[in-house]
């Protein structure tokens, strides 16, 4: 069985529950997830300070599926996991909605924590998911866009 159990973007709502399913393992010691939600506010990128968000989306790169694969293939090879999941929404969300779901587990929890973390940051940084956030005062900004 693959160590990538569930590798997803999608436009519906994400689940907490299918993500840690997707990674039980008998034996893993350790399963450690992260869900990034939707929050009222954020700090706008101009250094205008902390801002009401009225509507937020994720678009995604083409190759985004393909990059996310990238990064969890990396993650399986440098850490003693026993399996990994991550999904990514796209689309509008709303505030509270879950944007990303990610699970890592491994036979101990610093491994589990390490890789969730790992995978989590790896994500971010490197898979072409871009969030269009409008706030209250009018404006909008895109983030992670190059």
């Amino acid at each position: 069985m693959s160590v990538i159990r569930l590798l997803d973007i999608r436009e519906t709502p994400l689940s907490v529950d299918e993500v840690v399913a997707a990674v039980q393992d008998a034996v893993a010691g350790g399963t450690a997830f992260f869900a990034g939600t939707v929050r009222d506010h954020d700090r706008a990128h101009d250094g205008s300070g902390s801002k009401a968000v009225t509507a937020l989306s994720y678009s995604a790169h083409p190759s985004a599926r393909d990059r996310l694969r990238e990064v969890m293939e990396k993650v399986a090879a440098d850490l003693p996991v026993t399996a990994l999941a991550a999904v990514h929404r796209v689309g509008d969300l709303v505030v509270g909605d879950h944007a990303v779901v990610v699970a890592a587990a491994a036979p101990h929890r610093g491994e589990a924590f390490e890789a969730c973390r790992r995978l989590i940051d790896d994500l971010k940084r490197d898979v072409p998911i871009w969030k269009h956030q409008h706030f209250a005062d009018g404006t909008a900004e895109w983030v992670g866009a190059c």
